[in-house]
């Protein structure tokens, strides 16, 4: 996402209000490893992986389960993203608003459309096949109670795959685990994202 190089890693304080940040040095060495990729790509270390830092077994299975959503999806990057934003939006995420905003932006090539998915995803400027999508993603952040096998046969109709449906499901359920998350600890975006893709 950036040109920077050589961007040390840096745990910033005020990633989470309400559990401290460990110093990166205190880190374990693996997840130092996974911090400075991160960094490296990004040209700054996001607040995600300071607030994460506090406890090291939740940061490595989160950090896993998030990747293998991203990298293992039969659904492309920008849909991924899209879902997380719908999903954010609704729970009022500010840090998954911000910072996967940004990833929309870059992905879909498109400075408006992260903004239509947090404040209301039927605004959104996309197919019907992706609005599907997002009313299925969306279902299953408010009413998960409510959703039947007649939503699943929706995206189906709409032209996803069986493992397409499955993903649409993991990456709402996992973003509404992190939404939870990072408003019970207070996640704070970095400044970074607000501007990215725009």
């Amino acid at each position: 996402m950036s040109d920077q190089a050589d961007v040390e890693p840096a745990l910033n304080d005020d990633a989470q209000r309400r559990f401290p940040v460990p110093d990166y040095e205190d880190v374990p060495e693996d997840l130092r490893e996974r911090i400075a990729e991160e960094t490296e790509r990004a040209g700054f270390t996001p607040n995600v992986f300071a607030a994460l830092a506090y406890k090291p077994s939740h940061f490595r299975a989160f950090v896993d389960y998030h990747d293998a959503l991203v990298d293992d999806t039969a659904l492309d990057r920008e849909e991924v993203e899209m879902i997380i934003v719908a999903v954010s939006g609704r729970n009022h995420c500010l840090y998954c608003n911000v910072a996967h905003g940004a990833l929309v932006r870059i992905y879909a090539k498109d400075p408006q459309l992260a903004d239509q998915l947090v404040s209301n995803h039927r605004t959104a400027d996309v197919s019907d096949r992706r609005m599907a999508m997002l009313e299925v993603a969306v279902k299953l952040t408010e009413e998960p109670d409510a959703v039947t096998e007649a939503d699943l046969d929706m995206l189906v109709e709409a032209g996803f795959s069986e493992e397409e449906v499955w993903d649409v499901g993991a990456i709402a359920a996992f973003f509404n685990l992190s939404n939870r998350m990072a408003t019970f600890a207070d996640w704070r975006p970095n400044g970074e994202f607000y501007t990215l893709g725009r």
